[in-house]
């Protein structure tokens, strides 16, 4: 999910108990510039050697980068204001995004297909006021 989005949506999550954690790809120093440059408010975490997206099952993948959905989505979003920042360790890296607990339960999931797949904000918000497991 894109950080703006996160942020933007921050208060509306907490107010539902709940907590944020973003998990890069980049080393600390990219890590801190994405942190300041997007104004992020919560935790950001860094996955060096991958082990969080193999357990997340998130794939690397060259051809979804550079996959037509992806480039148009890119273009989309760079026309509303997006920018593309440096990349990563790991460019190829698909993202994904979760809703956990409480405990070790996952409520929900969104695997991205490419770069330009996010979880839809409503889907997200809808499990966090769905009863856990």
């Amino acid at each position: 999910m894109h950080a703006a989005q996160l942020r933007d949506h921050l208060d509306q999550i907490r107010s539902r108990g709940a907590d944020l954690v973003a998990i890069g790809t980049g080393d600390s120093r990219y890590a801190q510039a994405f942190v300041d440059e997007e104004r992020i408010p919560f935790l950001v975490l860094l996955d060096d050697n991958a082990a969080a997206a193999a357990a997340a099952s998130l794939v690397s993948s060259a051809a979804r980068a550079m996959s037509v959905r992806s480039v148009v989505g890119g273009i989309r979003a760079a026309l509303g204001g997006q920018r593309q920042r440096r990349t990563g360790r790991r460019p190829f890296q698909m993202g994904g995004t979760f809703v956990v607990g409480p405990g070790s339960v996952v409520r929900y999931e969104h695997v991205d297909r490419d770069p330009a797949d996010h979880a839809p904000m409503d889907d997200v918000l809808a499990a966090l006021d769905s009863p856990a497991n």
